[in-house]
């Protein structure tokens, strides 16, 4: 039987050729998309959310990540899905290649850090969060670590809430403080997660 880290592994080489074949489903190169390859994933995904105490820190975090970037590609292939189907498919895949490059620098990010945790102080910068999910999803994720390394409560912190936290804080410090930017830091102080939100110079 397959050990936690080489089903991880696994998943991780499955999310990323979902992603490959999805590209090649809506470019023409494929007549049906990879639905056994959801399937497998769907079923790693459960088994191991039912194992999380089995976990340490670093594979439930690893987890974690690979959970959240299957969930965001799913809703990317779903809503282009929907675009095919109602013949407005996009001839370009410039979001896909933006994705792509997100997912390799916050992949390379993570490999500055033993056991992928994240660096901290974490800091972003967002202008509009509607528009840049990527880094809602960095934010929460870097949040989320330092919670749990703090030893704090996670379970009712969920990414929804969160993007809308970040939306109405980011809309807030603009307008009060005439600021087109908004500056976010995760830190770690007294063994506590702390979160800032700053009008960006």
């Amino acid at each position: 039987m397959a050990t936690i880290d080489e089903s991880l592994s696994q998943l991780e080489k499955d999310v990323r050729m979902l992603k490959i074949e999805y590209e090649q489903y809506f470019g023409g190169g494929k007549t049906r998309p990879p639905t056994d390859i959801e399937w497998r994933i769907d079923t790693t995904l459960k088994r191991y959310g039912d194992r999380g105490a089995d976990m340490n820190y670093s594979q439930r975090f690893r987890y974690t990540n690979l959970a959240q970037t299957y969930a965001k590609y799913r809703e990317i292939f779903r809503k282009r899905m929907k675009q095919k189907e109602e013949g407005a498919a996009q001839r370009h895949f410039g979001a896909a290649a933006r994705e792509i490059e997100a997912e390799r620098a916050r992949k390379q990010a993570a490999e500055k850090k033993p056991n992928g945790e994240a660096a901290f102080p974490f800091a972003i910068s967002c202008t509009d969060p509607d528009q840049e999910t990527e880094k809602v999803e960095r934010l929460f994720t870097a949040f989320r670590s330092a919670k749990e390394k703090a030893g704090e409560d996670t379970e009712k912190l969920t990414i929804e809430a969160f993007q809308r936290f970040v939306r109405q804080k980011t809309a807030q410090i603009k307008k009060q403080e005439n600021a087109s930017e908004v500056e976010y830091i995760v830190t770690l102080e007294a063994n506590q997660a702390r979160l800032k939100a700053r009008a960006k110079a």
